[in-house]
């Protein structure tokens, strides 16, 4: 264990320091090139975004789609893992049919439509075009739909397991259509919390940190170690996106991101019991999109808003509370939420060994 745990690591600080390199480079080219992001004028509801475009219109022009990074480090590790397999120094590459296939398919898949949507939000500074919902919608629709049929179909996966609540709960046929919405929750859930500089990519590392800890208890370790990858390259992201901010997360990587969070979901789901804490660990994600669709709901079905402005973290920016508080309180939160969370998995580990 020590050895696999060793690798993790080797590859995590390999992934940082050529990130760390790679940063200011691709900085220089998002700019040089304009592929600045644009803020939004108008709301998913139609109307124009008055309060949301005062708040941030001095982000206007910020370098975003930093998901191209994560292409480049992946792809590098990936190609070092096969040297070091060839040397012999490593059993397995980064390339795994049972660990990681589903896993990189889920992100890369979903970067693609990420980087679409981020170049056409360019193009059309940042109006709400019916292509580019279009674009989003299909792809949604059809990455949820390919990764729920997957795990039902292809290995055979309809049940979840809701300890400490109940046990396992085979749901069959309605196993699909419950992971098809929960991915497309996810992905709204990630996409509205990416609004502040540092808060959506600071709470991302902290939640994958302890669903890569999930994974190295559970014996994955080549699993683990394209998280602790993913984990690496956040946190070198975090020192030119935290305030101000010098690069945005852009769709190509919240997409990206939550293609990944929804296939590791249903991955850790066959070994252990992940559902409720998952639930616990992604609270902050999940208040932040309840409080996007109660304002939605509010004003289709009452025509007001129901709260100034929407989700709340923009709601906390308006009230007056710094940018960088409510970030660094968001934070602290999670941490809590991950302990938490830990402390589940370590009871769950304990009672497996116990028995």
């Amino acid at each position: 264990m020590l050895v696999k745990l060793n690798n993790i690591i080797m590859f995590a600080l390999i992934a940082f320091f050529i990130s760390w390199i790679l940063y200011p480079i691709y900085i220089s080219i998002l700019k040089k090139y304009k592929l600045g992001k644009t803020i939004r004028e108008v709301s998913v509801t139609g109307e124009k975004s008055k309060i949301f475009s005062e708040m941030h219109e001095h982000k206007q022009g910020t370098p975003t789609m930093w998901g191209g990074i994560f292409l480049i480090v992946m792809a590098l590790m990936i190609w070092l893992s096969y040297v070091l397999k060839d040397y012999g120094l490593i059993n397995n590459t980064l390339f795994n049919r049972q660990e990681t296939y589903v896993l990189l398919f889920g992100f890369f898949s979903m970067w693609l439509i990420g980087l679409l949507d981020d170049f056409l939000n360019i193009k059309w500074f940042g109006k709400v075009k019916w292509l580019s919902a279009k674009a989003k919608l299909i792809g949604m629709v059809v990455f949820s739909a390919f990764i729920s049929r997957w795990f039902y179909s292809r290995l055979g996966i309809d049940y979840v397991n809701l300890w400490p609540i109940a046990g396992k709960i085979s749901l069959g046929l309605f196993y699909p259509i419950l992971t098809f919405f929960a991915t497309i929750a996810i992905v709204n859930a990630i996409n509205i919390t990416d609004g502040l500089d540092g808060l959506a990519g600071g709470l991302m590392t902290i939640i994958l940190f302890v669903l890569g800890i999930m994974l190295f208890f559970n014996q994955t370790y080549i699993a683990t170690t394209v998280i602790a990858i993913v984990v690496a390259i956040l946190v070198a992201f975090m020192f030119y996106n935290i305030y101000p901010a010098k690069i945005f997360m852009g769709d190509s990587w919240a997409f990206a991101l939550w293609g990944l969070i929804a296939s590791l979901l249903y991955f850790l789901n066959m070994r252990t019991w992940i559902l409720i804490p998952f639930i616990i660990l992604f609270w902050l994600f999940i208040i932040d999109l309840l409080s996007s669709f109660l304002q939605i709901f509010w004003k289709k079905y009452f025509k007001r808003k129901l709260f100034l402005v929407a989700p709340l973290h923009h709601l906390f920016e308006k009230r007056g509370i710094n940018e960088t508080t409510i970030v660094m309180k968001a934070w602290f939160i999670q941490w809590i939420l991950a302990a938490i969370t830990v402390i589940i998995l370590f009871y769950q580990v304990s009672k497996i060994f116990t028995n």
